[in-house]
Parts: C-alpha cells; structure tokens; sequence
C-alpha cells in the first residue's frame, strides 16, 4: 500500500510503499476512501508543538474507509461498514475524564496520526472501540472534514453556550470556521464572521452570517464592540492577534473558547477588566464519539454544507505549501478512490 509518511521534521513527507497491515485482537482494518487534511497534520509533520510525535509516522485524523477485516476482540463492528478514524485514536475507558463524558481530555488516550499511524495511506488499522459508523448516504468526502473539523467546531459551539439571544463571533472562516458559523447558526445565534481573505468573507455571507468583518481594514474588537459585544468568540485563526481581537470583542461576561493552536500560542488577560467584567477564557479540544454521530446525523439531514477541494495523497507536500499560503478556503481532502 501506499502512505504519506513523515521521516524528518525538516523533510518533506515522503511517499512509502508499506506492507498493508494486520488488525490486532481489539482493532479494525480500514481500507480508506478519503482522508481530510487538518492543520493539525501539518504541526505534526513540523514537530511544532511541545510533546512531538516521533518519525517515521503516517500523519491523518480525518479518516473515512471500509472496514476489510476485524481483530477477534471487535463484536459490534462489521466487515463492508463505513467508519471514521478520529483524532481520538483510542482512551483508557475508566478514568474519571473517560466515564463522564469527557474522554478526550483522557491522560492515557492516543492520538490517530500522531501517537499511533493515521489515515494518509490506503490501508489504516484503528481501534475498534473508537472507529465511528459513517451513516448511510454520505459522501466519504464530506464525512471526513466533518471528523475533525466538524466535530471541534460542533464541540466549541456546544460548551460555549451560544444559543438563541447570543451574539458569536467566529474568527477564522476557513476548514474549521465555515462549519462553526453553521453550528452557531443551527443553535439560534446571531454570527458574526472574522476573515482576512476575500474568498472566505465571500464564503461568510454565502453561508448565512449575519455581519461579516474585514479584519485587513477594520478593528475587529471595536466593530464588535459597536454591534453590542460578542457574548461568545470562538478563535480558530491561527494567530495571537486574532485572539487578542477575539478577547477585546467579547461583552461583560462573555466567553472566549480557544481552538486554535499557534506555535508558541499566548494571550495575556487584563486581569482587573477579567475580573470586573465576569468574562471566561475556556479550552476546547475536538469532541467525542457521540459528538462525532452527532455531526453526522446533522448533515445526513441535510443542516450543514462541507466546502472542500480534493487532492491525491500523491500531493501532499503541494497541499500543505497550499494551506500554508492560504490558499485554500476550506478543507483539502485526499481522495482515495
């Protein structure tokens, strides 16, 4: 088979012939139908975070495929179903974190693509506890966006509080943000999308945001400010002056989820107006397995849109020069088929 495979933070990933490979008892083989490309993927391939994935690995959490075989310790999945391999490659089951609800924050959990191989190749093994069933009639190229950046967003959205009455603002229209804007929009909100490219501004109204800032020409926090203040941001651009922006919107007792991960990320909080103003900084990492059948329930009835270009695995290296340049406006995705 063949794997995108990073063998040096400084290199390029390389494309590897590999022996397709065996499910262990508790594991599933997945022949892969497409895989979406997540910034992730790229922080991965770069060692840019603290705790660093070791080489040589196959990057990839935005898996979609056919399960081909099974480990004898699977019951309740079956060989011809269509699965998604998530970030969450797997978890410990018991810990406090795993039995109420919040298995991703797991200590002992790993992390498809990154602790173990991920989905940039033509054949994946995962656990088959932590695969998610694919409903029926989706197109595995939209199932796969909707695996990582579907359910972040979805996640971010559902702890943030937004709902009818409340004003969000989503900083970021991109892979991640097009999708947030519609969850906000699906939950009662009034949007307010943040961008610095035309496509992606142009994408925000196509897709229903109620204001639309130009962060090139306009003080995001003071325009906000002006609409009355966000009483949620939720900060998926991969900048600190965007979530300082994202910080400086937000009204008396609102709250800023951060998503995003830059390199090196920090924001410094004005303590007094924090305080004082009963504002909430949280921390939002993807979501969990029923927040994934979630996200795909809403787009099996047809509530969200998945913008995305497809590319071979063949182009990887091309596709992350893309992303980087910004020159993408939302999700790449290999195609397999």
């Amino acid at each position: 088979m063949k794997a995108a495979v990073v063998t040096d933070f400084t290199r390029p990933l390389e494309i590897q012939h590999r022996v397709i490979p065996r499910p262990a008892p508790q594991q599933v083989l997945v022949r892969m139908e497409a895989s979406g490309l997540c910034h992730t993927d790229i922080h991965a391939a770069a060692g840019d975070w603290p705790v660093k994935p070791v080489p040589p690995f196959v990057p990839g959490h935005e898996g979609i495929g056919i399960v081909e075989d099974l480990g004898e310790r699977v019951g309740h999945i079956n060989v011809g179903d269509r699965v998604a391999i998530a970030w969450l490659g797997e978890a410990c089951g018991y810990c406090d974190h795993c039995v109420t609800g919040w298995e991703t924050l797991c200590l002992k959990q790993r992390n498809s693509g990154y602790s173990v191989d991920g989905s940039f190749s033509e054949y994946a093994v995962a656990h088959g506890d932590y695969v998610v069933k694919v409903p029926e009639g989706l197109d595995p190229l939209d199932a796969a966006p909707l695996t990582c950046a579907g359910v972040t967003t979805y996640k971010a959205v559902k702890v943030s509080g937004a709902g009818p009455g409340k004003r969000v603002l989503i900083s970021g229209i991109g892979g991640l943000g097009h999708l947030a804007l519609q969850y906000a929009r699906i939950a009662g909100a009034e949007t307010v999308a943040v961008d610095v490219t035309d496509d992606k501004l142009r994408l925000a109204h196509e897709l229903g945001a109620d204001h639309v800032i130009d962060a090139r020409t306009q003080d995001v926090a003071e325009a906000v400010r002006g609409l009355g203040g966000a009483d949620v941001a939720i900060g998926l651009a991969v900048s600190n002056a965007s979530l300082r922006a994202a910080y400086g919107s937000l009204r008396r007792h609102g709250t800023l989820v951060l998503v995003a991960l830059p390199a090196g990320g920090k924001l410094e909080l004005p303590v007094f107006e924090h305080v004082l103003e009963g504002k909430s900084v949280i921390g939002s990492i993807v979501g969990t397995r029923q927040d994934l059948a979630d996200v795909f329930q809403l787009h099996r009835l047809g509530r969200t849109r998945v913008i995305r270009e497809q590319r071979r695995l063949k182009e990887v290296n091309e596709a992350i020069e893309d992303i980087l340049a910004g020159r993408v406006t939302a999700r790449l995705v290999f195609d397999f088929r």
